[in-house]
């Protein structure tokens, strides 16, 4: 059974990691800088999840976990990796942001549709959006970024209209690394979540797909694809955002969750996926 497990955990890895591999090697990272950080994440992981109940976990048992040197353990446990915190947070802001603009009655026309703003103004304003759902971040910063994004342009009158009701960065890749670092985090995670939990705990995880499509069918299946999910998801941010806790307090206790919907098309043989 345990050979069974590690065969196939082997040819799960060789296939997540490849286009991990092919994003890696065309930015320049070598092979040595990926091994490290994957042994960083050894290391955190064991140190803040495999202790033994009731004790603190040491480097001794880390080493045996991990199979690492126990200096390897120490130098890694202490190693402070320069993350790219900024990309996330201007990810973060703008997602907030826009759904603000979708969701708050105070930026909707009469209809409920994403009013078009005038720049400053204590309310109803690009500005006053801004304030409210990215905290202190400039407007005209938060412009800028979604400007790039080309999820808003100007009308003649000199407002500012939102014309993409979701983000995706523009030119700043640092951006859209931090989207493969949080997206595909999470997914790997409801994974490993539905692999240990009871039945009556598991997270929804599902996909459709088709080897025998017709080719001549493949762009209108995309674009079908595309129209009914962005509908879809825009109909949980709506019910996402009416049901958010209120207030200001720091301690006042809430959670995080996200549903992702994502398109693959690969036109290798099934040979391949075995």
């Amino acid at each position: 059974m345990e050979t069974t497990v590690r065969h196939a955990l082997a040819k799960a890895f060789l296939r997540l990691f490849r286009p991990l591999a092919r994003i890696l090697i065309r930015n320049g990272i070598s092979f040595s800088a990926t091994a490290d950080w994957a042994k960083k994440v050894y290391v955190d992981v064991a140190f803040e999840e495999f202790a033994e109940p009731g004790k603190k976990q040491t480097i001794s048992r880390v080493s045996a976990l991990t199979g690492l040197f126990r200096r390897e353990v120490k130098r890694l446990h202490e190693l402070d990796l320069d993350e790219d915190l900024a990309a996330g947070d201007r990810y973060n802001r703008a997602v907030r942001v826009i759904s603000g603009w979708l969701n708050d009655a105070d930026y909707q026309t009469p209809s409920g549709r994403a009013a078009s703003l005038p720049f400053e103004g204590e309310r109803s304003s690009f500005t006053s959006l801004v304030r409210a759902y990215s905290g202190d971040i400039p407007a005209r910063a938060m412009l800028t970024v979604l400007q790039s994004a080309c999820c808003v342009d100007e009308t003649a009158d000199g407002k500012l209209r939102l014309v993409r009701r979701m983000f995706i960065p523009g030119n700043d890749s640092t951006d859209k690394l931090h989207i493969l670092g949080t997206d595909v985090a999470e997914l790997v995670a409801t994974i490993d979540h539905n692999l240990t939990s009871s039945p009556d705990d598991l997270y929804f995880q599902r996909k459709v797909s088709n080897t025998r499509l017709d080719p001549a069918a493949v762009a209108e299946f995309r674009a079908l694809a595309r129209e009914r999910s962005q509908a879809f998801l825009e109909e949980l941010d709506t019910w996402l955002s009416a049901h958010e806790v209120r207030g200001e307090d720091p301690k006042q206790e809430a959670t995080y969750v996200s549903l992702g919907i994502y398109y693959s098309q690969d036109t290798g043989s099934m040979e391949d996926r075995s």
